[in-house]
């Protein structure tokens, strides 16, 4: 369904530390990419595929990114381990708890999640749906 998903930051590099660590447990890995004549940009993506892609990105207008309210990206984990590692990971790369794993039993049976900022703000949501699709 989607193309790929591009979230704003104010520092690439420490940024790009966030998402290494964050989405490593999720199997997603940072690759090479050229910016079509914009800014700095950092991508990732599942080995072997080629979509859906993450981007970061300086914004292209030059003003400074900013976390868009009521936006979140969220990034699906195989497990529920993969959902806390990636969570303890984020944390300890600069992010910010927003909501701790556990089951999100409202959101469906077998649902467990985690929410974090980035390091800019943007709120980010790891989770496994169990046996649900």
């Amino acid at each position: 369904m989607f193309s790929h998903v591009t979230l704003g930051t104010n520092d690439m590099e420490r940024a790009a530390a966030f998402y290494d660590a964050l989405l490593a447990p999720l199997g997603l890995r940072q690759r090479a990419v050229e910016p079509d004549g914009g800014p700095e940009a950092r991508c990732w993506i599942a080995e072997g595929q080629q979509l859906p892609r993450f981007y970061v990105y300086a914004p292209f207008d030059g003003a400074p990114a900013s976390a868009g309210n009521g936006t979140m990206v969220a990034f699906e984990a195989p497990s529920h381990a993969a959902v806390d590692s990636a969570y303890d990971a984020g944390l300890a790369s600069g992010g910010v708890d927003a909501g701790r794993p556990g089951p999100r039993l409202h959101y469906g049976d077998g649902y467990y999640g985690a929410y974090l900022r980035d390091p800019d703000g943007n709120k980010v949501h790891i989770v496994h749906r169990g046996d649900l699709r």
